[in-house]
């Protein structure tokens, strides 16, 4: 199958191989990833099963209240990578602490070790209504997330969309290859779980546009950043298409479809950052960049995959799509200097 023009059916572990040839990633290839994808799927079953969202009566380690669909996303990804020899570390937004995966029985001289950082339901504010809501996992080198240059130790990164069909969008940026970034559609019947290769190679586009696409993420710090009002008239003015859902998997996933848009979540002394770098920056960031677009942190301009990260809880807003857009955006936020 020829990645670039062939869709249908697929053996997910082989298609991986295809683009990351090298021995060195066998479990990557066949085991770590293929069980995420896996997940994605067991994700989607469980919230068709899963009549009333409702909350648990227990919060988070940042002291987010946890939904009952959060808890179960949660232990369909931990059962995944619970199945994966190689992944010896993982933590979640759910417990945000990096814990060894198979405790004394991990083998420290394995070639292959990968740590785990997911979040496993991204969206539980629109969940209730019935939206398409998101899970985000990123698969890094080695034993820890922490002190890891990111654009370096972030290997592959995926998106679980669960939205009336169950789409998974994968990146791949592995050292000694070339990226790529594609897109699976999911078959959720437990007896019966395929796996259709949808889009072999997502790229936004380069213009012109007959239609271009914005996502105001945080709108309310709008009311305290004249340059942020500023930015929304714009693309208001502008004719641009407001496609904003409050979700940030099917915000960004609703560009790489289309091939072009920005989303904006900047932060103001009022409104504070509410995405953490880990779980929701760094593979978003990934995906992203593997795509041919850009991904920055609107308060200074730099690129999200360049910050290392230091403690789990560290956040920040985002502004990511097309490379042009996203530098009017930190042109028109900042100033042309900082761009």
């Amino acid at each position: 199958m020829n990645p670039e023009s062939a869709t249908g059916p697929v053996d997910i572990a082989a298609h991986l191989q295809s683009l990351i040839p090298s021995a060195d990633r066998t479990q990557l290839c066949t085991s770590v990833l293929p069980a995420l994808i896996d997940s994605i799927a067991a994700i989607a079953q469980t919230l068709r099963r899963s009549y009333h969202v409702s909350l648990v009566g227990t919060a988070n380690a940042f002291g987010d209240d946890q939904l009952n669909v959060d808890v179960l996303a949660e232990n369909a990804v931990r059962a995944a990578i619970a199945q994966c020899p190689s992944v010896v570390t993982a933590s979640s937004e759910e417990d945000p602490i990096e814990r060894p995966v198979h405790g004394s029985q991990a083998d420290s001289s394995a070639p292959e070790q990968y740590t785990v950082a997911f979040d496993p339901l991204d969206g539980s504010s629109i969940i209730a209504p019935n939206w398409t809501v998101g899970t985000i996992i990123g698969v890094w080198d080695g034993s820890s997330a922490l002190h890891r240059p990111p654009a370096e130790s972030l290997v592959a990164a995926v998106l679980g969309v669960h939205g009336p069909r169950t789409t998974v969008v994968v990146a791949l940026r592995v050292p000694g290859t070339t990226p790529a970034c594609f897109e699976v559609a999911l078959g959720t019947d437990a007896s019966q779980r395929c796996v259709m290769l949808t889009r072999p190679a997502v790229r936004l586009a380069s213009g012109p546009f007959k239609t271009r696409y914005f996502a105001p993420a945080n709108l309310r710090a709008a009311a305290e950043d004249e340059k942020y009002m500023a930015l929304i008239a714009h693309y208001v003015q502008g004719k641009y298409t407001l496609r904003y859902s409050g979700g940030l998997v099917p915000d960004v996933v609703h560009m790489l479809v289309k091939g072009h848009g920005v989303y904006l979540s900047p932060v103001t002394g009022a409104s504070k950052a509410k995405l953490r770098r880990l779980y929701e920056l760094y593979p978003v960031a990934l995906i992203v960049e593997c795509a041919g677009g850009r991904a920055v942190d609107p308060a200074d301009g730099q690129d999200i995959l360049a910050r290392t990260l230091e403690d789990l809880d560290e956040r920040a807003g985002l502004l990511c799509g097309n490379a042009e857009e996203v530098k009017f955006s930190l042109e028109s936020l900042l100033g042309s200097s900082s761009a």
